[in-house]
């Protein structure tokens, strides 16, 4: 093939002609031709994309004694998404007593997994010098929240925030877990791009209310794992019913089976319904997650179900 042969790809056909500059096919004076690709033409392709986009980006590393890494996202804030993160660790570790738990706060500028899971205190030093997470209720918990006062804000620019989440995600000794659950914060930042890149993620979980507004963000959430490739293993639709204390008449606040409507649109799966209710909120601000501290309940029953979801979808652990 002569070196002169310009190779352009234009809206799915190859053009190829004598000169160095993309000319239309037909014009006067150069020839052209357009013609379909081949699959193995495609095949190839795609591999070269794929290898142009991984140039500079960091080699996945496992975390240290981490078979499982599940991240609990959602595209805006105030949907209930550290609540979840909380509850679903908890469900996790109360459906197979045999697994073992750890609950990352990666929300660096608003971190809540302190105060959910009642827990103060810096965190110590091991023989390697990293960080022992703080324990509660069985589970092995790291948060920014250990490492700065309550009431100070963190004002950081980018780069001393992926320093922060750098150091969350590798230097803690996290012992030996099965599952570690990843708050993320909301959004689809710097945060869930480094950490996405870093480690390898066994699976995504999106929270959402059944609101539109809120399902527009969720949408970009699910497809920013799928770009990365993250598997996405489901919706979670919180805040779904509300039901009066008193006369248990059920209102739908936020509409009605919206993240379903958007499942079936991304070809994805509901894992659950979490109901807006009064428990759920009084024990996830006095520290005591209701799934601890009511584990008969409707409530503390639905984050069960969607544990048992997330882990039917969960690919096998690595050997």
């Amino acid at each position: 093939m002569r070196a002169w042969r310009h190779w352009l790809l234009l809206r799915g056909m190859l053009l190829w002609g004598d000169s160095g500059a993309a000319v239309p096919p037909g014009r006067s004076g150069i020839w052209a031709a357009r013609r379909q690709l081949s699959g193995a033409e495609r095949d190839t392709l795609k591999q070269r994309r794929a290898q142009i986009m991984s140039r500079g980006l960091p080699k996945q590393k496992p975390i240290e004694g981490v078979k499982q890494v599940i991240v609990v996202a959602s595209g805006k804030g105030g949907v209930g998404k550290s609540t979840t993160a909380v509850n679903l660790a908890l469900a996790l570790a109360a459906n197979d007593s045999t697994k073992t738990v750890g609950l990352l706060d990666a929300d660096v500028y608003g971190p809540s997994i302190p105060k959910m899971m009642n827990l103060k205190g810096n965190p110590e030093l091991s023989q390697n010098n990293l960080m022992r997470p703080l324990l509660n209720y069985g589970i092995a918990c790291m948060s920014m929240g250990f490492l700065v006062e309550e009431t100070a804000p963190v004002v950081w620019r980018g780069l001393l925030v992926m320093s922060a989440v750098e150091k969350l995600l590798r230097q803690v000794d996290w012992g030996q877990l099965d599952y570690l659950v990843v708050d993320m914060p909301p959004g689809t930042g710097d945060v869930q791009l480094s950490i996405s890149q870093n480690i390898p993620i066994s699976g995504a979980v999106i929270v959402s209310t059944p609101q539109d507004i809120a399902l527009m963000d969720a949408h970009k959430g699910a497809e920013m794992f799928r770009k990365v490739h993250v598997p996405v293993l489901g919706l979670i639709q919180n805040m779904s019913v509300f039901q009066c204390p008193k006369c248990k008449y059920k209102t739908p606040l936020f509409g009605t089976d919206g993240a379903r409507k958007l499942a079936r649109t991304l070809n994805l799966d509901v894992l659950g319904d979490i109901p807006l209710h009064l428990s759920i909120r009084e024990a996830s601000d006095i520290g005591q997650p209701v799934v601890f501290s009511q584990p008969e309940s409707d409530e503390a029953k639905a984050y069960l179900r969607v544990a048992v979801e997330v882990v039917r979808r969960l690919p096998p652990p690595p050997e």
